[in-house]
């Protein structure tokens, strides 16, 4: 291997990072291979170490590596082997994909993204990571601990302000060098989701900002009634590829009744009016309406695959950010069935 001191993956990298065991600085001791791109070069092989205490971690196929299977719990492993093949093989992208993450992240607007930094936990298939380069973040690194990050590199490489790292949530490999954070649809699946967003928050700087959104516990009584049981002891522990033909059903069920039930009626004026309310699971069945096969197939496989998901209440949601101290602290109920969140991290005194 050749060593080199300035080269990275993309060299604008490295600035974020920090060892996750004992937060020294990270370099870039050997390039095993690497392909200019449109004025950077990219590192696809080589190895990183700490200048602190000397622990290395490796590049493979672009994306540095800072979590090993056999340091995750049996719990963390199986929900990063399910959703990782689950992002390997719906790697498709929707048009539609931008007005859902402005719902999930309201009241953030894309321009607040711009000449921001920025951090997303759980970027799956990269989906995520795409759109805030787009809306003009200045640098964007999306984390996931599972092999979705092949995804999520392949659909990003070509974009200098994005950046893959495979890492464990709960032992970030950055500094706290970020002026804004999100977290979409990951936090409810972790073992612990509170320790989650603790990790997230305290990358973020003082003075910035954090979104996250979870599954509510209102209005999803039924689900963790009947769906969480049917999940936790069977689908989730299914072969992947066997619950992929599997879902199909509930999934051309779900289609079905999105396009032929709720997508007529809630386009209608009266619809809206006087049936829809009335109307199980309306606001979710119809967001998810315009989505096509595909996409609703996605979803619902989203909902089996999991091993964990946990369904919290609005005050439990409330008591994190109060725990950090957040300040502006809007929490908005999402689709009648989840919580989206958005706060400032407090800015330092001159005390502290």
């Amino acid at each position: 291997m050749k060593f080199v001191r300035s080269l990275f993956m993309k060299e604008r990298l490295l600035q974020y990072l920090a060892c996750p065991m004992c937060g020294g600085d990270i370099f870039l001791a050997a390039v095993g291979a690497s392909e200019t791109m449109r004025g950077w070069t990219e590192v696809l092989a080589g190895e990183l170490a700490c200048r602190t205490c000397a622990r290395k971690f490796p590049v493979r196929r672009g994306v540095p590596r800072f979590v090993a299977e056999e340091t995750l719990t049996p719990e963390k492993a199986a929900t990063a082997a399910n959703f990782g093949w689950q992002w390997q093989h719906f790697t498709q992208r929707d048009e539609l994909y931008a007005a859902q993450l402005r719902g999930w992240l309201a009241p953030v607007e894309p321009e607040f993204f711009r000449d921001k930094v920025v951090l997303e936990g759980g970027c799956g298939k990269g989906r995520h990571t795409q759109l805030a380069v787009e809306w003009g973040a200045r640098d964007v690194v999306g984390i996931d601990a599972s092999d979705a990050v092949e995804t999520a590199f392949a659909a990003t490489r070509e974009l200098e302000r994005a950046h893959i790292v495979q890492a464990d949530i709960y032992h970030l490999p950055l500094k706290r060098a970020f002026d804004y954070a999100f977290s979409v649809g990951v936090l409810h699946h972790l073992p612990d989701p509170r320790a989650g967003f603790l990790a997230l928050a305290a990358k973020v700087k003082p003075g910035g900002h954090l979104s996250a959104w979870v599954y509510g516990a209102e209005n999803n009584g039924w689900i963790v009634r009947f769906v969480s049981p049917l999940r936790e002891r069977i689908t989730s522990r299914l072969n992947q590829r066997a619950l992929l033909h599997l879902s199909k059903l509930p999934a051309a069920l779900v289609y079905a009744a999105t396009k032929l039930v709720y997508a007529p009626i809630n386009r209608s004026a009266f619809g809206r009016r006087a049936i829809a309310p009335h109307l199980f699971y309306n606001d979710y069945l119809s967001a998810i309406a315009p989505f096509g096969w595909r996409e609703q197939h996605t979803i619902v496989f989203d909902h089996l695959v999991a091993p964990v998901a946990y369904y919290i209440p609005r005050a439990e949601f409330a008591a994190w950010w109060q725990e950090i101290g957040a300040e502006g602290v809007v929490i908005g109920w999402h689709n009648r069935n989840s919580w989206c969140g958005f706060g400032r991290i407090r800015a330092a005194t001159s005390d502290e």
